[in-house]
């Protein structure tokens, strides 16, 4: 039986990016505010449309954004439009050539774009507490349960996953040399035809497809094996958070509310609403992957909601609010960014002030979980 796998590429695009940045970079310079200024006072606030930069097709990963608008807290928040742009895509140039105002990106690709080529980037926000990457193993094959385990294995990796999964040797200590690697694409069949002992690949993704196909598996979590890192960040220009504040605190609040929901609400109401926004962009455009790859399987959407509230919710998001990043985290980002060859530090990459206002002004929202 043929299992359909919507294993994702948006990796590959990391080195597209960086390469794409210097040509956008002067761009930027001259770009001005594309947002559009907030008309009356008070409560009345209007700010119009903006573009947000999906990070990949429009599934579970945006469960948040899909509830954001089917409750109308975009609307609420003074917003006339918020055009969700389905990826894969880093959302790196698009931010610098002033095409979107928002992305969902990742610690990897706004650090690289910084650290290669200066780029006034800041991450303001997470919603993944934990780095997505994992080696998947079967566990009567390779059987990967440590990071030593690696050593004398033959491991699958994309090749724009190379300096991540560089990141995991320098972490523990490992030689290169003690690790066969071979390039590989972003569907796992080499792993379960057994060419390779273990596989780079998604929590949320590939692992779960392998593991629907039948397959025992073993996973070795970056996240919990010296490269933790955070992902689906909320990154923007330096210029347009210096220049709308308000407006990224109203979206921000949306976001919240609307990631709370997923929470809050079941997996089944999650799973038939995130088949809604995906089934009318696969509508909309034939050319698109939603399209390509054809419905979605609610099983494995349901596995892979679960999946990521694992990676959203922590005793620190518990503790502080959805999308907050706690000093230790930010330091351990910028230290796993620095395994995978790219130095910035924690104030090039992050700016958390707004989030932090959004609890302070509204401490109930902190409380996202049922």
């Amino acid at each position: 039986m043929a299992i359909h796998s919507t294993a994702r590429p948006r990796a590959r695009v990391l080195v597209t990016a960086a390469v794409a940045v210097a040509s956008v970079l002067a761009l930027s310079a001259c770009a001005g505010d594309t947002s559009p200024a907030p008309a009356g006072s008070g409560d009345a606030a209007d700010f119009g449309e903006i573009s947000v930069q999906y990070s990949w097709i429009k599934n579970e990963e945006f469960a948040g954004e899909f509830y954001a608008y089917e409750n109308g807290y975009y609307e609420d928040a003074g917003f006339s439009n918020v055009v969700g742009i389905s990826g894969p895509d880093t959302g790196v140039a698009k931010l610098l050539s002033g095409t979107v105002q928002v992305a969902l990106s990742d610690a990897a690709s706004i650090g690289a774009a910084i650290a290669e080529q200066d780029a006034p980037l800041k991450i303001v926000g997470a919603t993944f507490q934990k780095n997505p990457f994992t080696i998947l193993s079967l566990a009567d094959g390779g059987n990967i349960m440590t990071p030593q385990d690696l050593v004398g294995k033959t491991i699958g990796v994309q090749d724009s996953n190379a300096s991540v999964f560089q990141a995991l040797l320098n972490a523990n200590g490992i030689d290169p040399a003690d690790v066969t690697v071979v390039p590989v694409d972003f569907d796992p069949t080499p792993l379960m035809n057994g060419d390779v002992d273990g596989f780079m690949a998604y929590l949320t993704n590939e692992a779960l497809t392998v593991e629907l196909a039948g397959y025992d598996i073993t996973n070795l979590a970056y996240a919990e094996n010296g490269v933790p890192y955070v992902a689906e960040t909320f990154s923007v220009t330096d210029q347009y958070l210096a220049e709308n504040k308000d407006l990224l605190k109203a979206f921000l609040t949306a976001e919240i509310k609307g990631w709370t929901d997923v929470f809050q609400n079941s997996t089944d109401d999650t799973v038939a609403l995130i088949e809604k926004y995906y089934n009318a962009e696969a509508e909309e455009s034939s050319e698109g992957l939603e399209a390509v790859f054809g419905a979605l399987d609610p099983t494995k959407t349901g596995m892979g909601l679960e999946a990521e509230k694992l990676l959203i919710s922590t005793e620190e998001t518990e503790a502080n609010g959805l999308f907050t990043i706690s000093d230790e985290l930010k330091q351990q980002t910028v230290d796993s960014l620095a395994a995978a060859g790219w130095d910035v530090t924690v104030d090039q990459l992050f700016d958390t002030t707004i989030i932090d206002e959004i609890y302070a002004e509204n401490p109930d929202l902190i409380d996202y979980l049922p």
